[in-house]
């Protein structure tokens, strides 16, 4: 499958997407050395509405063929945190009163990966079967989360299954300067060389 799937029309990208996620040498992590099973889907930041249609379609079509899918979205699970944790009011009542820059400090300490949201994540894995986890939402969290630390901080713990981030952007990897999550397109600084572009993944 040719390396520019991710510019093909979006039917395309779906039955390649399919293709891999119901397949053996995906579901059973073949062809990855000892890398952690983690895959990233970038898509265009103005197809984000044409990309959660086709997330619905493939959870449903896997799904269809045995193939049971996990789908955490970032955003719905830092609200969930924050209501957990008791702190979602007081979060509502001090937004107006503070900068755009003291909201994201106090969400960047409430849902820290390490601490807060990746175990939320792991307590979810646990209580679940399936064979894929996607995680969505990403554009949403940011800046206070960003995918880079997700990722990061999920390598321990979601290792198991294959785990495919939809990631509104550019995963750009390359040998001299790495690999790195350019969000939107235009933020270069997210350093994460150790996920798979899925469009890359051969059936």
């Amino acid at each position: 499958m040719p390396h520019d799937i991710a510019r093909r029309p979006i039917k395309e990208r779906f039955d390649h997407l399919c293709a891999v996620m119901s397949g053996q040498r995906f579901l059973q992590k073949q062809g990855l050395g000892n890398e952690v099973p983690f895959f990233i889907c970038p898509y265009p930041p103005e197809e984000a509405v044409a990309m959660d249609r086709l997330r619905r379609q493939l959870t449903q079509h896997l799904e269809q063929k045995g193939v049971q899918v996990l789908e955490i979205n970032l955003y719905d699970l830092a609200i969930e945190l924050l209501h957990t944790r008791g702190i979602w009011e007081q979060i509502l009542e001090v937004e107006p009163t503070v900068t755009k820059d003291e909201l994201k400090e106090l969400l960047q300490g409430v849902l820290d990966p390490e601490s807060h949201l990746v175990p939320a994540i792991a307590q979810k894995l646990a209580t679940h079967t399936f064979d894929i986890l996607l995680l969505s939402g990403v554009g949403e969290v940011f800046p206070y989360i960003r995918s880079h630390n997700v990722l990061n901080n999920l390598q321990s713990t979601a290792k198991e299954k294959p785990t495919v981030m939809f990631f509104p952007g550019v995963y750009t990897q390359s040998q001299i300067s790495g690999a790195s999550l350019d969000l939107f397109g235009r933020l270069h600084d997210d350093k994460y060389y150790r996920a798979f572009n899925i469009y890359h993944f051969e059936v």
